[in-house]
């Protein structure tokens, strides 16, 4: 049972190095992101003009 207890210590200390981590995943959402212009799911808004994907074509990158 000492083992369940260090086991959930390191656990923690893992997830926790890892959940404030800002390493982007996808190259297109950095890039999006750098020239000012935002990500969404569907289609943008009506002002809006889709220039782009995001998260790996999965998102559309939006700009006006």
């Amino acid at each position: 049972m000492k083992v369940l207890y260090l086991l959930f210590a390191v656990f923690l200390l893992l997830f926790q190095a890892t959940s404030g981590s800002a390493d982007p995943l996808f190259a297109d959402t950095v890039e999006c992101r750098s020239q000012g212009k935002f990500c969404r799911a569907g289609a943008c808004p009506p002002t809006f003009a889709a220039t782009g994907t995001c998260h790996g074509g999965m998102l559309q990158c939006c700009s006006k």
